[in-house]
């Protein structure tokens, strides 16, 4: 069996996880912990990088840092992962809904003023795929209405819009490094970050559970005591050497991993021109990271067909999110804004195709033969 994925893995995180096993602090916050966060403010750039154990709890701290309340909206995509409406529906906001555009999977940017009431808190952002949204647009709508605008950037490391690091354009962004995604801190793990002075201030103190123990540890305080709200949004320093391992090798493995989606977006090249599949579309002005390859079948039957023609080839694939905006808790929880005119339709098309680091060129070619086949069949 082709697996769908398989976790990234260099070599060089054994031995720095022995050496963090062997310290004397595994807690989180120790040598590996500043060597990761060192590393993403200097590449970033940004004021402040924290690492989490998941990108959920980072997205949870941007929830507490933007003082969330109920009856509070929070504007973001269906076409999401749970979490990213979790974080602020846990501090009592409703999430609106809004379309996406087809060709990105990412939210509509022309349709989010629309959306905006005077209850409206903050515009949520996913680079899906690792393919940036339209933050140009984004952060104007956000400047006009004084609101808050936090990237969901859990699949856009090394990624860019107009060559600024998706993450680091709004007021505050979060990262994941889960074992699906390009990069991983050995299983979960997470990323807050923000260019704001007074958030990354009080982010330190929410992240230490509401104390002020990062200033006493910085010799700004006498004492470390209760000062706000707060969490453990601090990670063991096992994750953070696992981390490092991985961020040594960041170009590598993402180069390793653009050279594998160039040879599906070229093996499929035929199908394309006789309009028999759809593939993502990169804009000329984004990066992306090779996070996902992606091909879109006519339908949903079809897309079912598919899956089963590459099981019985041992191949494993996967679609994706089901529209919040559709599940219980959605309905519940939130709203849609305007007419589902594709997030629904699209996440019924599209299909994910194995990709990971490592992955080899005959792996690659065994699932173009095996779509290839299946369409002219």
């Amino acid at each position: 069996m082709i697996p769908f994925n398989t976790p990234p893995y260099t070599g060089d995180e054994d031995q720095y996880v022995l050496e963090a096993m062997h310290g004397k602090k595994m807690s989180g916050d120790g040598m590996f912990t500043k060597r990761c966060e060192a590393w993403f403010t200097d590449a970033l750039p940004c004021r402040k990088a924290l690492l989490t154990p998941s990108c959920t709890h980072a997205l949870e701290m941007s929830a507490l840092l933007m003082n969330i309340q109920p009856g509070d909206e929070v504007i973001m995509p269906s076409y999401t992962f749970v979490s990213t409406a979790n974080a602020f529906v846990l501090r009592g906001a409703t999430i609106v809904f809004v379309d996406i555009r087809p060709d990105t999977m990412n939210i509509d940017e022309k349709l989010i003023e629309d959306a905006v009431t005077p209850k409206t808190k903050a515009i949520v952002p996913v680079h899906y795929a690792g393919v940036a949204c339209e933050m140009d647009e984004i952060m104007e709508i956000a400047r006009r209405h004084s609101l808050f605008v936090i990237e969901d950037a859990a699949q856009a490391m090394m990624c860019s819009y107009k060559n600024v690091p998706l993450g680091s354009i709004g007021q505050m962004g979060t990262y994941s490094f889960h074992d699906t995604k390009n990069y991983t801190s050995g299983g979960e793990g997470g990323l807050f970050i923000t260019k704001d002075a007074d958030i990354a201030e009080r982010a330190d103190i929410i992240r230490e559970k509401g104390t002020n123990r990062s200033q006493f540890l910085r010799g700004m305080v006498d004492k470390y005591s209760w000062v706000d709200i707060g969490s453990s949004y601090l990670p063991g320093e096992l994750q953070a050497a696992y981390l490092w391992g991985q961020l040594e090798n960041s170009t590598r493995i993402n180069e390793d991993r653009l050279k594998t989606w160039a040879l599906y977006r070229e093996g499929f090249r035929e199908l394309v021109k006789e309009e028999r599949i759809d593939l993502q579309f990169i804009p000329d002005h984004c990066q992306h990271n090779a996070h996902m390859f992606y091909i879109k079948a006519k339908d949903i039957e079809e897309r079912q067909s598919l899956i089963k023609e590459l099981v019985e080839n041992e191949i494993a694939s996967a679609f994706h999110y089901v529209p919040l905006h559709s599940s219980a808790a959605g309905k519940k929880l939130g709203r849609f804004h305007g007419e589902d005119s594709y997030t629904t339709q699209e996440s019924n098309r599209l299909l994910r195709l194995p990709i990971w680091h490592g992955m080899s060129e005959e792996n690659v070619s065994s699932v173009i033969d095996t779509v290839i086949k299946f369409y002219e069949g």
